[in-house]
């Protein structure tokens, strides 16, 4: 099984190409991401810099959505791969290929310095009705409840 779940944050604006696909044109999205380490030895901050790419609607969404900074969850496979360059040598790489992105926090989150943002506590509940959109339970209906 070849599966990858990273989260982490652009390390510059996507790079967008396309490809003449037949008669369509395919979207390609090349980017990086800072992934942070979860141990170290010495309490450094540090990450690996991953390298992803998107094919068609997810590069689109790329191309649309994300941006540096953005702190995003993306899930794939990892393919490698070889070219020899210009000098004659031959190059390796390793890429995740994305085959789904999603946004790791707000937009507010990621509007501020782009770093993690704690939420604190929240504020105690008032003595009036509460409009959070949930319905409060009536008194004694726990027995009622068919889990406990």
């Amino acid at each position: 099984m070849n599966k990858v779940i990273l989260m982490g944050r652009l390390t510059r604006d996507p790079e967008i190409r396309y490809s003449q696909q037949g008669d369509n044109q395919m979207a390609i999205a090349r980017y990086t991401l800072a992934v942070d380490r979860r141990f170290n030895r010495n309490n450094d901050q540090s990450a690996d810099f991953i390298s992803c790419v998107a094919f068609g609607r997810s590069a689109e969404f790329a191309e649309k959505y994300l941006k540096q900074g953005t702190k995003i969850v993306a899930t794939g496979r990892i393919q490698t791969g070889s070219y020899t360059n210009k000098d004659g040598n031959k190059v390796y790489t390793t890429d995740v290929v994305v085959e789904d992105q999603e946004f790791a926090e707000s937009k507010n989150a990621s509007g501020n310095d782009g770093g993690y943002q704690p939420m604190g506590r929240p504020e105690p509940a008032s003595a009036g009705p509460v409009n959070d959109g949930f319905m409060s339970i009536p008194e004694g209906i726990e027995d009622d409840l068919p889990f406990k």
